[in-house]
Parts: C-alpha cells; structure tokens; sequence
C-alpha cells in the first residue's frame, strides 16, 4: 500500500470529530474499534445503494430529532451514535451535502487528536450533527430525550437504524446490568460478565456492562487465564493444570480455576490457585467454599451457573466476591428507544 493511500484509508477510517473523540477516550473505547465496528453496521445499510426512499421524498430539507426513551433504563452508546453521525458521511452520495468528501476530514493520530494542519476544507460541510442530552449510565425515564440530532433530513433518515441498533442494544445490556448490581447492592459481591459476546460487539457490550455498574472478567484468551474441565481432564487433574499454566504464563497473569465441588476448591488451593470459579453450587455449597477459603490469604471466589436475578442476592450473600452472569451480553432485552421529529423545513 503506498503512502497515500493509507492516509486515505486512514480519513476513511478515522474521520471523527474532535467531540466524537473526545467522548470516546472518556469512555475508555478505542476509537479505531469504534470507527471499524460502526463502518460495518453502515455498510450493511448502504451496501446496495444509497437510501432512494429518503432521496425521494425528503432531499433538501433539515430535520431535527431526538432519540426519546419509551421506557426506563440506564443510557450506554451515546459515544458510538456520535460516530455513526460523523461517520455516515462518506454513504451519502450527493445527499450529504459535502462537495470534498471524507479526504477533507481531520485525520486524528493515535491519541485520537487531528494530526497538524488537517484541517476540514472549506467545501466540507457536515449534513448531520448529533449532540449527547444525558450521559452514559445515567438512569432514564420513559419520555426522556437522551440525543438530538438535526440537519439533513436525508442524513437522520440513514442514520437513524444505525444509532437506534447500537443505543437500543447497549442500552439494554446496561439495564440489566443495573437491575443485578441493585440486586446485590450492600454485599460487598460485584457482577461480572464473561465472554459470551457477538463476534465484533465485544468491546462495546463489555463497555455496556460497565455502564451499567457491573465489572469486566477477561476481555479475550490472553489477559487471564481460565483452567476449565476440559483443561483438567487433558492435564490429568488440576494441581498438573495449575503448575503447566503457571510455566507457560507471562509472570502476574490471573489464573482461575473453575471447581464444581469442595474437594476440587480444596485441590486449587492447595495447587496455589487464589482465583477459584465455582461452577453451578447451590448457595449453601458456596457458603461452605467461602469458610474452606478463609485459612487462605488473597483467594476470591467467583460464583457461576444456575445465577437469576431472584437469586443474586441470596447468592451474594454467601460471601463470594462475584457473580458471573453471561446473560448480561448474551441475553439482554434491548431498552425500547425511539427517535422522534420536532421539526422539519
């Protein structure tokens, strides 16, 4: 690839505003993930053509909306409704009332910062902007308006999917994150999601579950490792798992080992694992765990499988340090937003 040709790939990339970036680093998203995820969604969109109904019969005119919640929940993907503003423009064709297209737009560095003297042209004229009502994990009510977004109808109209898949989506893993971290409020226990994501929405709906007051466990294979039955049974039992782990760790990795009885916790701790899953115990075996652990410095527990909502308190009550709930992301409902119009011209 020559050089100029990355620079372009890179404005096509990363043609995101200054406040879109800004947002973005606030919270704690990469905004080149961003850019690739919301690039894909778009994509899908316009892969056949620009949107001929909105060209049709709205070409021309300015609208302003904003996405009002039907119900309540916790807010998450205001950030990522930004970048799919900034980023709609090089979908629209002649409707996006730009006459320099993406190559005018400021090319951030890796700070997310415009590199020096890239500078929008003076031909270049936004057709959509969108501006963040109420923040990230804020708990909404129905009838609250969390963006607003206005400018060329044609524009709203073609990113109005888009923002409401990603606002609705993370939205709803936030609120059922809220509702589990309510439930154990008090506990000292902390909520935790796992890795059962959608292929390419890991990193948002992660953030989701953030917004949402529950914490992260790993974020892929090689962050923490994660000793499982299966690895129990090819090593030939925990204590050879544990010790084949550690060699072939990098020093200070987390390795967590996931017991589904009392006599494996009592194998992992002897092992010199301080990090224990317990797999599928009812509440009285995980209180049982947690006295077992007591004579051992520095060991947290972890309570998985068999968790809902009416339980998570009785569960956290048990003393375990967290709850790993895997519906966070895999089964969330979405929070039902909507974007309403409040003037066209």
């Amino acid at each position: 690839m020559t050089a100029g040709a990355e620079v372009t790939e890179d404005r096509r990339l990363l043609g995101l505003r200054a406040n879109t970036l800004t947002q973005l680093r606030a919270a704690g998203l990469d905004f080149v993930d961003v850019a690739r995820v919301v690039r894909a969604a778009l994509e899908e969109d316009f892969r056949y053509g620009a949107d001929v109904t909105s060209a049709a019969t709205v070409a021309g005119r300015t609208v302003t909306a904003d996405v009002v919640a039907r119900e309540a929940g916790v807010l998450a993907g205001g950030p990522v409704a930004l970048a799919v503003v900034d980023l709609l423009t090089d979908y629209l064709g002649s409707a996006g009332m730009h006459t320099g297209g993406i190559a005018e737009a400021p090319i951030p560095d890796e700070t997310g910062q415009a590199s020096e003297g890239a500078t929008p042209g003076a031909d270049w004229v936004a057709p959509v902007t969108a501006t963040l009502l109420v923040a990230d994990g804020t708990r909404v009510s129905a009838g609250d308006a969390l963006l607003r977004v206005s400018g060329n109808a044609v524009a709203v109209l073609g990113a109005e999917r888009t923002m409401l898949n990603f606002l609705t989506h993370l939205s709803g893993i936030a609120s059922t994150t809220r509702a589990w971290a309510d439930a154990v409020a008090g506990t000292g226990a902390v909520v935790r999601d796992t890795r059962k994501t959608l292929p390419g929405l890991r990193i948002l709906q992660k953030y989701a579950v953030r917004c949402g007051g529950g914490e992260n466990h790993r974020m892929g294979l090689g962050d923490a490792a994660l000793v499982k039955d299966n690895h129990v049974a090819a090593a030939g039992g925990i204590a050879a798992a544990v010790r084949a782990v550690r060699a072939a760790a990098r020093p200070g990795l987390v390795i967590e080992v996931e017991c589904d009885t009392i006599d494996q916790v009592r194998e992992a701790l002897a092992a010199g694992a301080r990090f224990i899953l317990l797999d599928n115990m009812p509440a009285p075996v995980l209180r049982e765990a947690v006295a077992v652990t007591r004579a051992y410095d520095g060991v947290r527990l972890e309570a998985s499988g068999g968790l809902r909502l009416a339980n998570a308190r009785e569960v956290a009550a048990t003393g375990v340090d967290y709850l790993s709930v895997g519906g966070l992301t895999h089964s969330s409902q979405v929070l039902d937003l909507g974007l309403d119009y409040s003037g066209t011209a």
